[in-house]
């Protein structure tokens, strides 16, 4: 995620997707996403660490599995072990404690965010899934090449493949962040956040929200 700072984060998991009805009637699709409760387990000031930050711990786990050093780094914050962690650049990170719940009703409805996650892994993909390229003829002897990239260059100059072709090779499960997505309800007793549109990873997957850092230009009409 960026290094810009933001006003608020949490780490949350992607349940699935589903859709709500407007008040007038309108289906809006959304993503239902766990938000926290994530603990607060490091806190980052400009006089000891020249920056100001929160490091937050999502979903507990048996601290017997964690190492000794990790094990450490939860007991100084006298907090559970935690099977996530994720450090937030927070503006007002002045106002917020090591220990302090950080909840999903920290978001409201009607606010903008940003998500970032992973997305799904594909694998070793060809050209026509990885890059959407064109398939060949399926008939007429189109031959045992219909998905296959077709030319890669010239041959005599500059007698290579350039740099950047679209080819085939691994896909998908890369860092994608979604920009300005709209929160459109927040539960608080369930700690769910439905978020209009989709955002990278499948079911289950972790992602992190924070507080959109880029604002959307709306132009008047002349």
């Amino acid at each position: 995620m960026s290094r810009m700072p933001v006003e608020k984060g949490i780490i949350g998991k992607k349940l699935g997707m589903t859709q709500i009805f407007a008040a007038n009637g309108n289906a809006i699709p959304v993503t239902v996403i766990e938000a926290g409760p994530c603990t607060v387990i490091q806190k980052k000031t400009p006089e000891k660490d020249s920056y100001s930050a929160i490091q937050l711990g999502f979903i507990e786990y048996d601290s017997k599995k964690a190492i000794k050093p990790v094990r450490g780094h939860f007991k100084k914050a006298n907090a559970p072990s935690m099977r996530h962690l994720k450090e937030f650049n927070i503006k007002n990170a002045e106002n917020i404690n090591v220990g302090d719940k950080i909840e999903a009703d920290s978001f409201k409805e009607g606010e903008k965010v940003d998500v970032t996650g992973l997305t799904k892994g594909r694998g070793y993909s060809g050209a026509v899934k990885r890059w959407g390229l064109a398939t060949q003829r399926a008939t007429h002897g189109g031959g045992p090449v219909h998905r296959h990239t077709g030319s890669l260059g010239a041959n005599s100059d500059p007698s290579r493949i350039m740099k950047n072709k679209k080819m085939a090779g691994q896909y998908g499960h890369e860092q994608v962040t979604v920009l300005n997505l709209d929160v459109i309800k927040v539960d608080k007793e369930k700690n769910l956040i439905a978020v209009k549109g989709a955002i990278p990873g499948p079911k289950g997957a972790i992602v992190f929200v924070r507080n959109t850092v880029k604002q959307p230009v709306i132009t008047k009409a002349k």
